[in-house]
């Protein structure tokens, strides 16, 4: 009804114009409002002050100018002048329920519009790590994201969903090193359990299926798996990050690249697949479940940096290599290869924004956690960057 109202004085500054009342290059921005008390109206516009210099003459006598040329309007039944020259508008019942009928009639098709025209957007949400359950605040994520690309369908827009799974990186090789620890207690095996390790009720679940299925085959010694770590926090020199990053390197050569793939993969399948339950059940379905392992495994990483080598926006100290996100209006620049040459989260995410560029869509939406605020300006940086808005 706001929309319909402003179109009505959109209609009628093109007459002040015709009658010479207003100039012709005159394009006043339309106010419609809501009134405080209803008493004054349903709607109220300042119209005739925002005009009154213009028109070289009172707001209240602008006002009734005004006034006289809605007065034809069926949707209006009273229109007044109210104090220095505000307009209140007072609009007949029968419009505004007339809207019911056309509800009943289209049901789910009403509000259905083509402002999109058919522009394909990418909607990725939630993207939680799938090291653990989702918790409340992913919720909120989905409830956000999946109402988001809800809106642009119904306005005409191509929409694609998607949850980017990060199952790449130290903290998928933390998971799987604390599912396997879990797994050697189930065993017999005795040991203080890392301080950085994952400790949740559901590393027991995953404990379970490995048991059901290879029995103790996976075992091995607690002494040799311990043998020449790193002390853990709370211990002499102890450093809970080396501690558990020498595990994660002795579960892998104990266990030989196969072995270690069937732990890693029983955790992530277990985890992702209680993730799609929940979010399933909370009515949130993803078109594309995107892996980050993907990206390593295609090459895309590495021709992302390249990329921005070639356009001198990546630069080497200190061994590592660094983006130059301080031009563009970051904090200070960013690591994507550090001197180990591991790559960087900072590195996928902008392999991952590369590959949605390269697939052609026309709007990239990223909904992200309110403790990923810090991560907004660093990819905009890459992607500007990239050549790209």
């Amino acid at each position: 009804m706001k929309q319909q109202i402003a179109q009505i004085l959109i209609d009628v500054v093109q007459q002040l114009k015709q009658q010479g009342v207003i100039p012709e290059d005159v394009s006043p921005r339309i106010n419609v409002e809501n009134t405080r008390d209803k008493a004054h109206g349903d709607f109220a516009t300042n119209l005739a002050m925002m005009l009154t210099k213009q028109a070289k003459m009172p707001p209240r006598e602008l006002a009734q100018k005004i006034i006289d040329l809605v007065a034809d309007c069926d949707i209006v039944q009273k229109v007044e002048i109210a104090g220095p020259g505000f307009i209140n508008f007072f609009v007949d019942d029968s419009a505004k329920f007339a809207v019911v009928k056309t509800v009943l009639e289209q049901q789910s098709e009403f509000g259905e519009c083509n402002v999109g025209q058919g522009r394909s957007v990418l909607v990725e949400f939630v993207s939680a790590n799938p090291t653990g359950p989702l918790h409340v605040g992913h919720g909120r994520g989905a409830a956000y994201g999946a109402s988001v690309a809800n809106l642009l369908e119904v306005a005409g827009f191509t929409v694609a969903k998607e949850y980017y799974v990060n199952d790449a990186g130290r903290q998928m090789d933390i998971l799987a090193t604390s599912v396997w620890l879990r797994y050697l207690e189930q065993c017999g095996e005795k040991f203080d359990f890392p301080a950085n390790g994952y400790k949740g009720d559901y590393i027991y679940a995953i404990c379970d299926s490995l048991q059901a299925e290879f029995g103790s085959t996976l075992q091995k010694p607690a002494l040799e798996i311990f043998a020449g770590v790193s002390p853990d926090e709370g211990q002499e020199n102890g450093d809970k990050e080396k501690h558990i990053d020498d595990l994660i390197i002795k579960a892998k050569n104990l266990l030989g690249a196969k072995h270690y793939e069937v732990i890693f993969n029983a955790a992530i399948d277990s985890i992702l697949g209680d993730i799609k339950e929940d979010l399933a059940g909370f009515n949130v379905n993803f078109n594309e479940w995107f892996s980050e392992r993907s990206l390593m495994d295609s090459g895309v990483i590495d021709a992302a940096i390249q990329k921005l080598q070639s356009a001198d926006k990546i630069y080497e100290k200190n061994g590592a290599l660094w983006f130059r996100s301080t031009d563009y209006g970051d904090e200070k620049d960013r690591v994507v290869v550090r001197d180990n040459g591991i790559k960087t989260y900072f590195a996928s995410d902008i392999a991952y924004h590369f590959n949605k560029l390269e697939r052609g869509f026309d709007i990239l939406i990223d909904i992200w956690g309110s403790d990923h605020h810090g991560y907004v300006p660093r990819v905009k940086a890459a992607m500007q960057a990239m050549g790209t808005d």
